[in-house]
């Protein structure tokens, strides 16, 4: 086991490029199975979870060639029945994504249960409702049992704007036969992108990032190469270091695009930062002061589906909340767990009051101390990192394998800026 250990106070400066985006590429690399030739993708972020759904798609079939670091080879010349690591299959939320592309193709296959972030429940049932309007069959006996004897187009309405959902029948619905429409479909970054690669290789799908996709099947996908676009969960993560530690950053390559129904949140606490082509510069003046509501009410910071704030960056936007003056209510419907990391924000000197599961109450700014931490889950372990580099004295992070799942290379971005951190074994 590793973990972090880092010495706060240090401001950030420089310049970072993002890795591309995790939940694009977990995606991309399940609808590689839908076709027999060659397709590269470039930019593929080097962290846990990817290489996790590397090993699922191998074990399928997939052959999978390292051009360099983050440029693969992927062809899938037969699909071929497997018994799925379970235990991989639990490390990742992103193995029912193979549903979807398994189905269309081969026409079964059988899934063990995935797992991911312990964030609250997370249902499966919009996943199988809509396999199941395709014309899948699928039971349930500790494995999922997914078949098929040929998918059709269909009427799909999603129970919810799920992610994972829309992804699972966007791929199997470009290979069924006719014409698919999703209703209430998810229009997140990495939607957008699993479709607009799919287009790459002969899909036929429309209205990309509205909630109603329209699909017309093709026979077959041929093969193609795909530049996978950056995180911006990453982007924003680097833009709350740097404001959380008084720094100067420019992020590169920023997809500035996808930031503009983020950046009104993150004003709302005093970050500002300003748009330079496709690059976002965070400079040392951040005011970090919350702008209250009319009259002078508290204002609420609430997650929503995409082009609303999006749940994966509540806990960065709490952490820069403990350093802006003022306070702020944030509220995340969407997960009953994912406010719980906050007692550790408590511990090391921040002013939050945990009113129920889905929200918390944020009075800053607070002077942060140097604690000993454990990573829950992903995000939670990012805000922990930015609320270590900007508190005083020495903190340790455990359990970093978290972090690791979804950032690549994270501790040697910040010392390339700047930052005190260092990996050592525990």
């Amino acid at each position: 086991m590793e973990e972090f250990v880092i010495e706060g106070g240090a401001p950030l400066h420089g310049e970072v490029i993002p890795a591309g985006n995790k939940n694009a590429a977990l995606p991309l690399l399940a609808a590689c199975l839908l076709t027999d030739e060659p397709v590269i993708l470039r930019n593929v972020p080097r962290i846990r979870d990817v290489l996790d759904m590397r090993s699922l798609v191998e074990s399928l079939g997939a052959e999978i060639e390292d051009l360099d670091a983050n440029t693969w080879r992927i062809v899938t010349r037969t699909l071929r029945p497997a018994d799925l690591n379970p235990d991989l299959c639990r490390r990742i939320r992103a193995s029912i994504l193979l549903a979807g592309p398994v189905t269309a193709r081969s026409g079964e296959l059988r899934l063990p249960p995935p797992g991911g972030d312990v964030i609250g429940r997370r249902r499966l049932d919009t996943h199988i409702l809509a396999l199941q309007a395709l014309g899948a069959e699928v039971t349930y006996d500790r494995v999922f049992d997914f078949r098929s004897a040929g998918l059709k187009g269909a009427e799909v309405l999603l129970d919810e704007a799920s992610v994972t959902a829309t992804e699972n029948v966007v791929m199997a619905a470009v290979i069924a036969a006719g014409d698919t429409f999703i209703h209430n479909a998810a229009s997140e970054p990495h939607v957008q992108e699993l479709c607009h690669f799919l287009n790459s290789l002969g899909a036929k799908i429309k209205h990309i990032g509205s909630n109603t996709l329209h699909i017309t099947g093709v026979p077959k996908l041929h093969g193609g190469e795909y530049t996978i676009g950056p995180d911006y969960l990453e982007v924003v993560s680097f833009a709350g270091a740097a404001a959380v530690t008084h720094g100067d950053v420019r992020i590169r390559n920023a997809g500035v695009g996808y930031l503009e129904m983020i950046a009104p949140a993150f004003q709302r606490l005093g970050l500002q930062w300003k748009v330079d082509g496709d690059d976002i510069v965070i400079g040392p003046d951040q005011s970090l002061t919350i702008v209250p509501d009319l009259d002078g009410a508290i204002p609420e910071i609430k997650t929503n589906i995409w082009p609303a704030f999006p749940t994966d960056l509540i806990s960065i936007a709490i952490t820069v909340a403990t350093q802006a003056s003022g306070s702020v209510l944030f509220h995340d419907w969407m997960y009953s767990g994912r406010m719980y990391f906050t007692d550790k924000l408590v511990g090391m000197g921040a002013r939050i009051i945990l009113c129920d599961p889905y929200r918390c109450l944020v009075q800053g700014p607070n002077r942060l101390y140097g604690e000993k931490l454990e990573s829950p889950d992903i995000r939670a372990g990012m805000a922990l990192l930015l609320a270590a580099l900007a508190a005083k004295g020495s903190s340790t992070i455990r359990n970093i394998g978290q972090i690791d799942r979804g950032y690549e290379n994270v501790e040697g971005k910040l010392l390339a800026l700047g930052a005190k951190i260092k990996r050592v074994k525990e």
